[in-house]
Formats: C-alpha cells, sequence, structure tokens
C-alpha cells in the first residue's frame, strides 16, 4: 500500500536514483561471492572483501570518486546495522517486492530485466547484491516511518498547548477520499513495450472516469486491473511522490499515470472537504516544513541519520 507511510518516498526514490542512462540479531550472509576475507565484523555478522568489492564496484557505477573501498566499507556498515534493526524490527521485505523493484528500475531506464542483470555482472556488482541493495533501502524507509510515528509526532498535550499559545485557533487541512487504480503488470512480464500498453490502457479508462462509485463497471471487462477504496487522508499524510498531482486535482477527476513496483497507476480524487479538529492539528503540527516534497526529503533525511547515529553509539563494529 502506497499510502499512510508520511515522509519515507525520499528514502527509497532517491536511493535508487544510481546511474544515468544495538542489537546482536544474526544476518545470514547474502552476497553471493567467492571465498574472500572478512573485513569488518558488525554486531557478529561479517562484511567480506567480496562484499566491499561488489560495493565499491558499484559506486564506480554511480561516478562516485576517491577512495572507493573505504566508502564501501563504510556504507557496508551502515547497511548492516540497517538490516539488523530491520530483523530486531521484525520488518520483512519479500522477494517479490525486491523482484518487482529490481524490474521497475530496469524498465524506467528504458531497460529489461536481462539487460540489467548484464549490466550488473559486468561492472562487477551482479543482480544479488543490487537487490540486497532495494531490499535494504525499503526496509529502512519503514524503519523511518516507524521511527516517525513514535518519535516525530506532536502529541494531543502538545497540539493542546501550542493552539492555546495562538489563541485557540485551530490548524485548517484538506481531507481527501481516495480510489487507486492499478494495472498489474507482473514482475515476469514487465517490458518498455507493454508497459506503454498499459499506460495507453490506464489513460482510455482515465478518459472515461465519471466518479469513484462508476470506476469498476468501467473496469469490467479489463484484464488484471485493480480498484481500491483508500479512504480518507488529509494532506499532510499524502506522499511525496503524490501529493502534489492530488492536491492539483479537483474532486471528481484523476491524478495522470505512475509508473510503479505494481505497474501502472493513478489515483481517482472521490471527495474533498475542509476538516478542523484536535487529530488534524496533531497532524500539520507534526509535519511542519514538509509540506513539498524537498521538506520531506529533509525530515526523513533528519531522522534517519539520528536513526544511523543511536545504532552506530550501541553497535559492535570490530575492523579487521
Amino acid at each position: 500500500m502506497i499510502f499512510r507511510k508520511p515522509l519515507l518516498a525520499s528514502v527509497m526514490g532517491a536511493s535508487l536514483c544510481i546511474f544515468a542512462m544495538g542489537s546482536t540479531a544474526f544476518i545470514q550472509p547474502v552476497y553471493a561471492a567467492a571465498p574472500t576475507e572478512v573485513k569488518v565484523i558488525v554486531n557478529n555478522n561479517p562484511i567480506t572483501t567480496g562484499d566491499i568489492q561488489k560495493r565499491a564496484a558499484f559506486l564506480k557505477l554511480q561516478g562516485q570518486k576517491g577512495n572507493l573501498n573505504a566508502k564501501a566499507k563504510d556504507e557496508l556498515v551502515d547497511e548492516m546495522l540497517k538490516r539488523v534493526e530491520m530483523k530486531t524490527r521484525g520488518i520483512n521485505i519479500s522477494q517479490k517486492e525486491v523482484d518487482n523493484a529490481y524490474a521497475s528500475f530496469a524498465s524506467n531506464n528504458g531497460m529489461s530485466v536481462a539487460q540489467l542483470n548484464q549490466i550488473m555482472n559486468q561492472s562487477g556488482v551482479t543482480p544479488q547484491h543490487f537487490k540486497t541493495y532495494i531490499m535494504v533501502q525499503m526496509g529502512w524507509g519503514r524503519a523511518v516511518s516507524a521511527r516517525f510515528r513514535t518519535d516525530g509526532i506532536v502529541t494531543e498535550q502538545q497540539a493542546v498547548q501550542r493552539m492555546k499559545k495562538e489563541g485557540g485557533r485551530k490548524p485548517v487541512a484538506t481531507e481527501y477520499t481516495l480510489q487507486q487504480v492499478i494495472l498489474v503488470v507482473p514482475s515476469a512480464k514487465r517490458s518498455p513495450a507493454l508497459m506503454n500498453k498499459r499506460r495507453q490502457e490506464a489513460n482510455a479508462l482515465r478518459n472515461k472516469f465519471q466518479n469513484c462509485g462508476a470506476t469498476r463497471q468501467q473496469a469490467k471487462g479489463m484484464i488484471d486491473v485493480t480498484v481500491r477504496d483508500l479512504g480518507k487522508f488529509i494532506e499532510q499524510e499524502l506522499p511525496s511522490e503524490w501529493t502534489k498531482e492530488v492536491k492539483a486535482t479537483k474532486s471528481g477527476r484523476t491524478t495522470t499515470t505512475h509508473d510503479t513496483e505494481r505497474g501502472v497507476e493513478f489515483l481517482a480524487v472521490c471527495s474533498t472537504r475542509q476538516v478542523s479538529d484536535d487529530r488534524v492539528a496533531q497532524m500539520v503540527f507534526s509535519m511542519e516544513g514538509t509540506d513539498t516534497s524537498k521538506g520531506q526529503e529533509a525530515k526523513a533525511d533528519e531522522i534517519s541519520k539520528k536513526y544511523m547515529q543511536d545504532l552506530r553509539e550501541k553497535a559492535r563494529i570490530v575492523n579487521r
């Protein structure tokens, strides 16, 4: 589900724009590599020279300069801390989610999965290393989102105190009732040609859109189309990748299409209304400064950095 994840679109989105064309929980090794030497142990979990070589190749593919081996080691230490935290918090990313994101990345860069595999292998990164990177980014985004919900939300008492200081004025926000339409594209069948075909089908459906009550009937007979009634969201709860379009879309109309890991999607704005209550006050005060994608990215980055600092302070890291 794309919703109820404030702030974190940036964590995943920025992380996958990679090139141009504590706890002592034990993590099973996932980087397939030839027998290599262990260079770092993070909370009892090894990082090998093979792991570092793959990450250095990954950084080179991104166009980074400098001592890539040192940068790679630092990244992998942070990544291992994130993986341990994910395991501790019970955050599991399925192989299907990773494969879909991998296929979506290939499609968004005008490639097939086979072509992306070839680039990963020829560059020395390997598809598995990149998929592990994707998995960690997705899981870490969920961890940071959970951290925000526990540490970043203004309490009801704090919101009341804030309103008293401002003369009892309650913030007002727009509430959106939304519907999600997904034209599904299985990862195994994903290709630029099929994605283009599904976009055309999605736009044809958008052009016929009348209201949210009629969507399912209008989609009847179409292959692999999912319609979800998402419910109500105040504007501060919208994820950054949809916020601008939803706010610009009139009631009874739809956004443009987005390519996602599920296929081709668009949102319908079923209705809107102005709301002002204690819940709105809590969310508005909590999300101050995050009404733009840039603001959300800054907030997510702030939470993520503090989270990593806390994990590093508690971690047992042994260099060999």
